[in-house]
């Protein structure tokens, strides 16, 4: 990868061989390493490995998830947070398997759309809930950086399944916490 990152630099027009350059491929090559290493990560061995049984019933909501990833169109960061609630029916996860799971999915190359439902997914498919709601908010710096150049926009997306896909209320209660500022 270094060699690849060590030609973009000539293709640019910059020298490689300069001082500031000159650990540019090795550095650039590790980060990229770093932000992809979700592909070397299953989702759902993570939620699988603290499922509890309880008969709690009520929303379970873990928000304000910093979500950090690659735009797959332009490799540009995009960056926000995740909303993430679910009902439980007789299973519940540990809390910090969510923000694991955002991030399992948030270090590959994304788009927020797939990012959402894939979240949404896999939480639906490990806990089998009543329902699951995913709301994601970010920042895309393709959109700021270069193209429209808006820096003030930002993107949100939603998927529900379940409860909160059928029934008007309990996607309102979601909606209302996740807007709250109960901390």
């Amino acid at each position: 990868m270094e060699g690849h990152y060590r030609s973009i630099i000539e293709e640019i027009g910059e020298d490689p061989l300069r001082e500031g350059l000159l650990k540019t491929p090795e550095r650039v090559s590790k980060a990229m390493k770093y932000l992809t290493h979700g592909y070397e990560i299953n989702p759902d061995d993570i939620v699988n490995q603290a499922i509890f049984h309880e008969e709690y019933s009520e929303m379970v909501l873990v928000k304000d998830i910093e979500i950090y990833s690659l735009c797959e169109h332009h490799m540009l960061p995009f960056f926000g947070k995740a909303h993430i609630a679910y009902i439980p029916d007789g299973k519940i996860v540990g809390l910090s398997k969510l923000p694991r799971v955002v991030d399992a999915y948030a270090r590959r190359l994304q788009v927020q759309e797939r990012l959402t439902i894939e979240i949404r997914d896999c939480i639906q498919r490990t806990l089998s809930p009543k329902g699951v709601a995913v709301v994601i908010e970010c920042s895309h710096m393709c959109m700021q950086m270069r193209g429209v150049q808006k820096q003030n926009s930002a993107t949100t997306t939603s998927a529900f399944t379940g409860i909160f896909l059928n029934n008007d209320a309990t996607r309102k209660e979601f909606i209302n916490l996740v807007q709250s500022k109960l901390h």
